[in-house]
Order: structure tokens, then sequence, then C-alpha cells
């Protein structure tokens, strides 16, 4: 598959949810619009997120499935031509910082558990040998 960038990514999915709600009378769905496009699952729903926090989408979730509507198509515009980002490599790397930070945070908290769990353990073999002083 020949990558494209997200400007034109973004102009053939707003294209196809025009022609797929033209076709079938209601909003598309994610997986068919990555069907008409030949897009995987998982990228066409990367594109329209990305489009949905520009505003140019509106995703609407409900019992059928989640559809997809236009909402301000004058927004693709905006969108840097040539800009290619690989949208997917980012996302891994953004969720990869997080994971690091949140497994460093969860080291943290195992570290200070074991050092309280041996302060409690030295203190009550204080207290018990200091008990035992006292028996004699």
């Amino acid at each position: 598959m020949k990558t494209r960038d997200l400007y034109t990514e973004a102009h053939l999915a707003v294209a196809a949810i025009r022609v797929l709600e033209h076709r079938q009378d209601t909003p598309p769905s994610i997986e068919a619009i990555g069907d008409l496009l030949s897009f995987s699952v998982e990228h066409t729903n990367l594109i329209c997120k990305r489009l949905a926090q520009m505003g140019v989408l509106k995703i609407a979730e409900g019992p059928f499935g989640t559809r997809l509507f236009v909402q301000d198509h004058q927004l693709l515009e905006t969108i840097p031509k040539g800009e290619t980002g690989e949208p997917l490599k980012d996302a891994i790397e953004a969720f990869q910082a997080s994971r690091k930070n949140h497994d460093s945070q969860i080291e943290s908290f195992k570290a200070k558990q074991l050092q309280k769990q041996k302060d409690l353990f030295a203190q009550l073999d204080q207290k018990l040998k200091g008990d035992l002083k006292k028996d004699r």
C-alpha cells in the first residue's frame, strides 16, 4: 500500500463517508469506510479519531455500532499538505512513553512498600527482643 499524507487520507475518508451515506441512506461504520478505501480497521479508526478531534467528523456510538457523520468538511483544508506524520508510529511511541512512566511509578510504589515492610519487621523484632529481655 502506498503511503499517503494525512491531508489525502482525510479527504478520502470524508469522501467515503459521503458515498456510503448516499448508497446506504444511513451513516457508515468505521469498518465500511475501511472496506471501501482498502484500509485496515485500525488505520481507518485512527484517521477518523484524528478528524473527530479536529472537528471534521462526529463519531456517534450507539447500540447498532459506531457511526460517522461529516461535521465541518472545510476544516480539512487546515491540515498541512505533505505531512506524513506516521500517526500509528507516533501513537505507539506516545503509548510506550506513558507506559514507561506508569511502570516507573509502580516500581517506586513497590520499593516504598518493601521498605515499609522491612521497617515494620525490624520494629517488631526489636519489640520482641525487648519483651524477652524484660521477661528474664
